[in-house]
C-alpha cells in the first residue's frame, strides 16, 4: 500500500470542513517508493474515440466551487473530451444533492467522501458500481495508493466501488507557531514526539504575558478520534452501539488532559476549536489534518511536525483519506463519465496538483516528489513530516455487510460533541460515552425503520 504523496493548495492548517470527509488506511503499507512509477502503467484505460456525439455532463462538486473544477480539470477535459460539455452545479443554497435528486435534476459526476457516502449518495439510490468500467476498459488500480480504494468498497458494505479517490488526502500534523516558540524561548517540537512529550511542551507554553492568555495546545478532536491510530471505530462492526467503550476512555484520557491545563480551555464551540483557535496568533500548537481549505494567516510564522504518536499504538501515519468522483445510476452517460473521473486522476493531472502543493492519491515517488514545487512560499516547510512514518495508520473497520449502518459523518459528529462535553465540564467521560452508545443505537434504530 504505497502512499508516495503530498498535498497542499495555498498552504494550510487542518481540515475544518467538519461534514467532509472521512477515511484511513486499511492495513499498514508502505509509504515509500514501491509504487510502480507513472511512465510504466497508465492508470487510464483506452482513449475515447476521436469522433463522438456531443453530449453533456453536469458536474456536482459537494462542499467545492466552481473555479477549484475549472483551475484543476476543465483544461484538460475539455482537450481530451472535445464532444463533452461540462456543466458544473456549485454546492450553493438550494443546490444541495437531495434537493436536486428531487428536481430531476440528478448530475452525472458526484463529488463525495466516505462520511457522507451513505447520506448523500448510497440513500438517494444514486450508487454505480465501477468494478464494471475497470474491467472494461482494464484501469490499473494498483497505481492508486490501496487503502483509499479499499475504504470506499468496505464503507459500501456491498463490496462494489463506488468512487475513485482524487487528489487531496489529509494526513494528520502538529502545526506550531514559531513566533510563539521564539518569543517565549521554547525549542520547536520535533518530528516523532509522543503525545506525552507534546503535553510538557503544552504545558510551557499555556501561560499569561502581558495581559494575554497564550494556550499551548489545539486540536481537530474529531479527527483525532475518528482518525485514531489505533483503528478503534465508533460504531461497532458486528453489534448495535458504541465499539467498546473501555478502549475510548483511554483516548479521551489522552486528549482531555490538554485542555485540564491552566490557561488552555477548549473554545465553546467545536468549529471555533478546530477552524478559528490556532489563526488567533495565540495557540503556540494544533493537532489538525494537513489541508488547503483552512489557509493560515500570513502573519503566522508557521510549521509542522509528525503527528504525536499514542502509548500503545502503531507507529504509522494517521490520515483522513480522499474526496471521490462518483457516477450516478440516472447518468445516460456513465462510460463517458468513467473517462472523464479516470482523466482527473491521471499521471499528467496529479503531477500538476503535486507540483501546485496537493498532495496526489496515485503511488507515485515521482509525482511525489515533485510536491510544491510550484510553490516558492512552501519551500521553507517540514515537508519530510508527511512521510516520516513509513505505514499507513489502519483506518477504522466498517459495519458488517447487511447491517443497518449510521452515516460516518454522523457518527464522528456524535463522538467529537461527546468530547467537547467532557471538555467543557458538561459531563464526565464515562457519563458522555454512555449518552453516545444510547443515541448511536437510537440512529441505527431509525435506519432500521425506513
Amino acid at each position: 500500500m504505497s502512499m508516495n504523496n503530498k498535498f497542499g493548495l495555498p498552504l494550510i492548517l487542518g481540515l475544518s470542513m467538519i461534514a467532509l470527509t472521512a477515511c484511513g488506511g486499511s492495513s499498514g503499507g508502505g509509504l515509500g517508493s514501491e509504487g510502480r512509477e507513472a511512465s510504466k502503467t497508465p492508470l487510464t484505460g483506452p482513449s475515447p474515440e476521436v469522433k463522438k456525439e456531443p453530449i453533456t455532463l453536469t458536474v456536482f462538486g459537494l462542499g467545492v466551487p466552481e473555479q477549484e473544477f475549472n483551475d484543476r480539470f476543465r483544461a484538460a477535459l475539455e482537450k481530451k473530451f472535445p464532444y463533452i460539455t461540462f456543466k458544473y452545479i456549485p454546492p450553493d443554497k438550494g443546490n444541495s444533492l437531495p434537493e436536486l435528486v428531487a428536481r430531476g435534476e440528478t448530475p452525472d459526476l458526484i463529488r463525495t467522501d466516505v462520511p457522507n457516502l451513505k447520506n448523500n449518495y448510497l440513500d438517494l439510490k444514486l450508487g454505480t458500481d465501477l468494478n464494471e468500467y475497470v474491467k472494461k476498459l482494464k484501469v490499473d488500480l494498483s497505481r492508486l495508493n490501496a487503502p483509499f480504494v479499499q475504504e470506499m468498497i468496505d464503507a459500501g458494505q456491498t463490496g462494489a466501488l463506488y468512487g475513485i479517490p482524487y487528489a487531496p488526502y489529509f494526513p494528520m500534523v502538529l502545526t506550531y507557531n514559531k513566533g510563539l516558540f521564539d518569543k517565549f524561548g521554547v525549542p520547536y517540537p520535533k518530528d516523532g514526539m509522543t503525545f506525552d512529550e507534546t503535553y510538557e511542551i503544552a504545558k510551557k507554553m499555556s501561560r499569561t504575558d502581558g495581559g494575554t492568555v497564550y494556550r499551548g495546545f489545539s486540536a481537530n478532536i474529531m479527527a483525532m478520534l475518528r482518525d485514531n491510530t489505533f483503528g478503534y471505530p465508533i460504531l461497532d462492526p458486528n453489534s448495535d452501539g458504541l465499539y467498546d467503550l473501555e478502549k475510548w476512555k483511554p483516548l479521551f484520557a489522552n486528549f482531555l488532559r490538554f485542555y485540564e491545563l491552566p490557561n488552555n480551555k477548549i473554545e465553546a464551540t467545536r468549529p471555533a476549536e478546530i477552524n478559528d483557535a490556532f489563526k488567533k496568533g495565540n495557540v503556540a500548537m494544533q493537532v489538525n489534518q494537513y489541508s488547503q481549505y483552512l489557509p493560515i494567516p500570513p502573519e503566522i510564522d508557521w510549521d509542522i511536525v509528525t503527528y504525536p504518536t499514542i502509548q500503545g499504538a502503531p507507529k504509522k501515519m494517521a490520515w483522513r483519506g480522499p474526496a471521490y468522483w462518483s457516477i450516478s445510476a440516472t447518468s445516460k452517460h456513465k462510460e463517458d463519465a468513467f473517462q472523464v473521473i479516470m482523466e482527473m486522476v491521471s499521471d499528467d493531472v496529479q503531477m500538476a496538483d503535486s507540483k501546485k502543493g496537493m498532495l496526489p492519491t496515485v503511488a507515485s515517488k515521482t509525482i511525489r516528489d515533485a510536491y510544491a514545487q510550484d510553490r516558492p512560499d512552501l519551500k521553507s516547510k517540514n515537508f519530510k513530516s508527511l512521510f516520516y512514518y513509513e505505514e499507513w495508520a489502519p483506518y477504522s473497520p466498517k459495519r458488517k455487510a447487511g447491517l443497518a449502518t449510521v452515516p460516518t459523518v454522523v457518527q464522528q459528529d456524535s463522538m467529537a460533541q461527546a468530547f467537547h462535553d467532557v471538555a467543557s465540564g458538561k459531563a464526565d467521560t464515562n457519563t458522555a460515552l454512555r449518552q453516545l452508545d444510547e443515541k448511536l443505537k437510537q440512529e441505527l434504530e431509525k435506519e432500521k425503520s425506513k
